[in-house]
C-alpha cells in the first residue's frame, strides 16, 4: 500500500453528519441538462451527446485522489467495451484544468472531462458536500490545497460523493452508483451491463 492511499484510508475521513448529507439523484429520475467544456475546449452538451446513445456521468475528486484515479483509469481500460454499447463517457470534477492534466498523466484518460468551476452540475445532480475545516486542514498536511485546486474559496470548499450515473437516450437515469465512501467506486462490470438494451 503506497504511503498516499494509506493516508487517505487513516486520516481523511470526511465527516458528513454535520451537514445536510446529498443524496444524489434517483434510478428513473430525469436527468438534469448541462453544458460545459472539456479539456480539449469541446463544446459539450448533454442533449447532443444522449441523441448519439447512452452516457456515462461520474463525478471524481481531484488528480490528487488515488481511488479517483484507479476508477478512471479503469473506464479507460474499458472504453473500447463501452464504445461497442453505443455509449459515451464524461467525468466531471471540481479542480481546475492544472489538475485535469494531471488526472490525465495518470489515467491516461482520452474521454471528455470537464471542469464545474461553479458547481453547477455537481448541485443538479445532488453530489456536492461542502468539506469541513478540520479536513482540509489534513488536505494542506499531505500539501494538497483544495482551495487552489478547485479554484475555491477556502471557507467554502466543495467535492463530489463518489458517483456514477448511465444517462438514456430519453434523458432518464438508468444506472446510479452513489457512496458517500470515497474509497468505493462503481465495478466497470455493473456499468456495462446496465449500458445493455439501452442503444
Amino acid at each position: 500500500m503506497s504511503k498516499l492511499v494509506f493516508l487517505f484510508s487513516l486520516v481523511f475521513c470526511i465527516n458528513l453528519d454535520a451537514q445536510e448529507k446529498p443524496e444524489g439523484l434517483f434510478i428513473n429520475s430525469k436527468a438534469p441538462e448541462f453544458k460545459a467544456k472539456d479539456q480539449n475546449g469541446n463544446e459539450i452538451v448533454l442533449k447532443d451527446l444522449r441523441k448519439k446513445g447512452p452516457v456515462v456521468l461520474l463525478f471524481y475528486r481531484g488528480y490528487w485522489c488515488p481511488y479517483c484515479s484507479k476508477e478512471l483509469q479503469k473506464l479507460e481500460d474499458s472504453l473500447s467495451l463501452i464504445k461497442e454499447k453505443g455509449a459515451q463517457i464524461i467525468a466531471v470534477t471540481p479542480e481546475k484544468q492544472e489538475g485535469i492534466s494531471k488526472t490525465i498523466e495518470k489515467t491516461k484518460a482520452s474521454y471528455s472531462i470537464i471542469t464545474d468551476e461553479e458547481m453547477k452540475i455537481m448541485k443538479a445532480y445532488d453530489v456536492a458536500y461542502q468539506v469541513d475545516a478540520k479536513t482540509v486542514s489534513r488536505y494542506k498536511m499531505a500539501n494538497i490545497d483544495l482551495a487552489a485546486d478547485n479554484g475555491q474559496k477556502p471557507d467554502a470548499i466543495y467535492l463530489p460523493i463518489t458517483a456514477v450515473y448511465i444517462i438514456s437516450k430519453d434523458g432518464e437515469i438508468k444506472y446510479r452508483f452513489f457512496d458517500q465512501d470515497y474509497k468505493k467506486q462503481a465495478p466497470v462490470k455493473d456499468i456495462l451491463n446496465n449500458l445493455v438494451g439501452l442503444k
